[in-house]
């Protein structure tokens, strides 16, 4: 540390992204203020900082920011080549549709199955708002209630897709499996929101239908899209070609660098089973993915931010600061306060939260042998319930998407979503036997 400052010091520059973040300013200006601020901390030259930079272009941080420009991508060929389109009206006609509830439901799992596919929620759900509005406004669901609808089920697909980034990232950072993330992670905290969000938007219905509704031009009974022979084929190519390839995923035991390959084939296939030109193909990802850019570069930035805070020693002071509480509280009291911790007291991008609180109390995991499975559970919830407890850019989206201007159901959704979330961590850390 510059001067002989104490290690504890080193946490500035997160203390500094913190406070920014919270008072809404851009997060890749605030990312890169805290880079030159940790970087004259840990007394790196310019020719070091270049260096730290270029590490970061091959690090982990570096292939999340790559893999989401890629699925940005491909949803623009799905978008393009009208496959997206077919799949939301596929699952609406094989669900027949007759009330309300069903439109709910309907609308939860179509969101899901983009986002999951997508990798995206605010760019999966632009898309399916669009095709589903018609349909819940024929039911006189109001967009207060869509809003909700929108933000909680498309959250989920987030916990579940397996090459999606939150899902990648926490796999990357515990080691566990697939199939144990689903099980500890993924499915019970989808199972939470999915029926809070249910709950809370058929009373947004009650309590707004009559008040609120869509133009009488949106009401129309029938999905304002046809698919033709080319786009059913694009769309088998697409499910089935993804499907194999997440079974051999499964089965090679893939890594997150597998999802690029995985990306790469699937937007080719589909497209040009749709009719496009390769090279029409390769501008629609390139279309897609530049809308993402400044998340990639923002992602590359975060590795030496992280790494400089690693490098001035700010995270074992920590431990060492924390260990007399975990020593009283054990491994239980380590869980409940890192996930409260990271849910209210860090900010940013989601996958950046999620490896920033990883860095953050890393030595005590390691130090408490903590399970991964449990620690899984702890980065998701940490990283991903902070866009429900708080207003953030992710709630007032989905709102927007919905033609809703209704915060107040939006914050009650997100409130509730997190109440239940972090109290599913607190029965899971008082139920293992550590």
């Amino acid at each position: 540390m510059i001067f002989g400052l104490p290690a504890i010091l080193g946490f500035l520059p997160l203390l500094l992204y913190i406070i920014l973040s919270f008072r809404g300013k851009d997060i890749l200006m605030v990312v890169l203020y805290c880079v030159v601020l940790g970087a004259i901390l840990t007394k790196q030259t310019p020719v070091t900082l270049g260096v730290a930079i270029s590490s970061a272009l091959g690090s982990f941080l570096g292939l999340i920011g790559f893999i989401i420009l890629m699925g940005a991508g491909v949803g623009e060929v799905l978008s393009q080549t009208g496959v997206a389109q077919n799949i939301v009206r596929l699952v609406i006609t094989k669900m027949g549709v007759k009330n309300k509830e069903q439109a709910m439901i309907a609308t939860m799992v179509s969101s899901v199955i983009l986002v999951s596919l997508l990798g995206s929620m605010a760019g999966s759900n632009a898309i399916l708002a669009p095709i589903i509005i018609p349909i819940v406004a024929s039911f006189n669901i109001t967009p207060n209630t869509l809003g909700v609808l929108l933000h909680g089920a498309g959250a989920t697909g987030l916990y579940l897709g397996p090459f999606v980034p939150p899902v990648v990232t926490t796999l990357g950072l515990t080691g566990i499996t697939y199939g144990q993330y689903l099980l500890h992670v993924g499915i019970p905290i989808s199972i939470i929101v999915w029926i809070i969000t249910f709950l809370v938007a058929k009373q947004t219905q009650k309590a707004t239908e009559g008040k609120f509704s869509y133009s009488e031009e949106d009401k129309v009974n029938i999905i304002n899209f046809e698919p033709n022979e080319k786009v059913v084929k694009a769309t088998n190519v697409f499910l089935v070609s993804m499907l194999a390839l997440i079974i051999y995923g499964i089965i090679a035991k893939a890594g997150a660098a597998y999802v690029i390959v995985v990306m790469g084939i699937v937007g080719f296939l589909t497209g040009i089973v749709a009719g496009l030109k390769a090279e029409d193909v390769l501008k629609a990802l390139i279309k897609g993915s530049s809308r993402m850019y400044w998340l990639f570069f923002l992602f590359v930035l975060y590795d030496p931010f992280l790494n400089f805070i690693t490098k001035s020693g700010a995270f074992d002071a920590l431990a060492g600061y924390l260990k007399p509480l975990i020593d009283v509280g054990g491994p239980k009291l380590f869980m409940i306060i890192s996930t409260l911790v990271g849910v209210f007291g860090v900010t940013g991008a989601a996958v950046a939260q999620e490896k920033v609180i990883h860095e953050l109390f890393l030595p005590i995991v390691n130090q408490l042998n903590f399970p991964m499975h449990l620690w899984a559970l702890v980065l998701l919830v940490g990283s991903q319930i902070t866009f429900f407890a708080y207003p953030t850019g992710d709630m007032v989206g989905q709102m927007g998407l919905a033609r809703s201007k209704d915060l107040k159901s939006m914050i009650k959704n997100g409130i509730l979503i997190t109440i239940f979330t972090v109290l599913y961590v607190v029965v899971r850390a008082f139920l293992y036997k550590f």
